[in-house]
Order: structure tokens, then sequence, then C-alpha cells
């Protein structure tokens, strides 16, 4: 009997199968990973009230920009990615 037990321990240990890790839903929105590994991200502040900022802080804050490394690496967990 006690033979029989072992024997579904030990199957049931090699046969278990780690979660896959889900990607957190607000990054997979906000960022987007280069080929290269690095991260786009777009600047804050654009959504809206748009009439009190400068035309130079609208103007700078066009288009996307890559990250920091630091927080790369906190936004490549989130995602997911491979961490280089």
């Amino acid at each position: 009997m006690k033979n029989n037990l072992a024997l579904v321990k030990k199957n049931y240990i090699n046969n278990f199968i780690m979660p896959k890790i889900k990607t957190k839903s607000g990054t997979k929105k906000r960022f987007k990973v280069t080929s290269t590994g690095k991260v786009l991200m777009f600047a804050s502040g654009k959504r809206h009230n748009l009439s009190k900022r400068t035309k130079t802080m609208k103007r700078s804050s066009r288009g996307p920009t890559l990250m920091s490394k630091q927080d790369t690496r906190i936004v490549k967990k989130y995602i997911n990615a491979k961490l280089r």
C-alpha cells in the first residue's frame, strides 16, 4: 500500500506543470517592446486640459520615447519579456 502511494506522489510531482504568468493588461496597452529589447512609451499629460499647456510642452511630448534602463527592467517583468 505504501509503495502505491509513493508512486502516485512521484508521478504527480514529475507531471506537474507550472502555471503560466499572465501579463498585466495595463502594461500591454501602455508600452511596446522593440526587437532590440528597448521599451517605448508615450509621454504623460497629453489626454485632457491641453489648453493650459504651452505649445513647446505639447510639441516635446509628441510621439513615443525610449524608457530608461532602470524602468525597462520593471516593465519587462510585467510584460513577461526576456530581460537582456
